[in-house]
């Protein structure tokens, strides 16, 4: 009785949470352990369906970096990096939008599905809902920078009951374009702030932001981000997530969170418990 006690009390203590998110829409940027890992996978799949049944409206955009490595060397075709970003060659292009929009992306929607959510998956690149042109051709190729994005065809997908998930994958402004490769981190917060976003939630392989002492850093303001780049605390592969956190907080997104997607429930618990587990980020 005592257990069963104090799970009625976890629900509660939940209660104020729930109705604060209730209808407001939440965008995850799904990567990492937990996009690779399969008891991950179905957490995650799970945690996003009781989100869904609660009220709350979560759009799914998803990356795909190892996946699309694995693909690249089995096929034996050179891949480059630059600051750690992709460049894009047209026959790398072909085999980026085959993985993300291809393979990962109806995955993601069929375990959702499979978990009883109505999840639907989609790319930029359908009702060109995203639109890129390239960083800089001769030194990127197509790998891109957004441009556009018609909020519409996401608010229309979530005023039907769907769960969108998105492949980072924008077309182009020319008829006949191949499209771009987007990273996904930007991606995510272009989307979050176009559709007007509650909460940007960026699932990652690390606890959050940490100091220098390897502390969790749980709330920082746009101007203690700038402060702790500058130092060099946050360096590395954090400084592109903070910095699309600071997009979509710029954008009129709410909160911006960094959390670990290998912890179970994590999600969950950054949005249901008082104290969180990892890095928000607020105006």
């Amino acid at each position: 009785m005592q257990k069963k006690i104090e799970t009625v009390k976890t629900l509660l203590d939940a209660l104020p949470f729930i109705q604060e998110f209730r209808d407001e829409i939440i965008v995850v940027k799904y990567g990492g352990s937990a996009q690779e890992s399969p008891q991950l996978k179905e957490r995650f799949a799970r945690d996003i369906l009781l989100m869904y049944l609660v009220g709350i409206k979560p759009v799914i955009v998803h990356g795909g970096g190892r996946q699309i490595n694995e693909m690249l060397e089995a096929l034996h075709i050179e891949s480059k990096f630059i600051d750690g970003q992709r460049v894009t060659s047209k026959e790398v292009m072909r085999i980026v939008e085959m993985v993300l929009s291809g393979e990962i992306n109806k995955e993601i929607a069929s375990l959702l599905n499979s978990h009883g959510a109505k999840a639907i998956g989609i790319s930029g690149k359908d009702a060109h809902f995203i639109t890129a042109k390239s960083k800089e051709f001769a030194k990127w190729g197509f790998t891109g920078n957004i441009t556009s994005v018609k909020p519409e065809v996401i608010l229309n997908l979530i005023a039907e009951k769907f769960i969108p998930v998105i492949a980072p994958i924008a077309a182009g402004e020319e008829m006949g374009h191949p499209g771009f490769n987007i990273n996904a981190d930007l991606c995510a917060s272009f989307v979050a702030k176009a559709i007007g976003a509650n909460k940007i939630i960026f699932l990652t392989d690390t606890a959050g932001v940490l100091n220098n002492n390897k502390e969790l850093l749980s709330t920082l303001t746009k101007a203690e981000v700038e402060a702790l780049k500058a130092d060099g605390t946050i360096h590395g592969g954090m400084v592109p997530k903070v910095d699309a956190c600071l997009e979509a907080i710029d954008g009129g997104v709410h909160k911006a969170h960094i959390i670990d997607g290998r912890l179970e429930h994590s999600m969950l618990l950054e949005l249901f418990t008082s104290e969180g587990i990892g890095t928000q980020i607020v105006v």
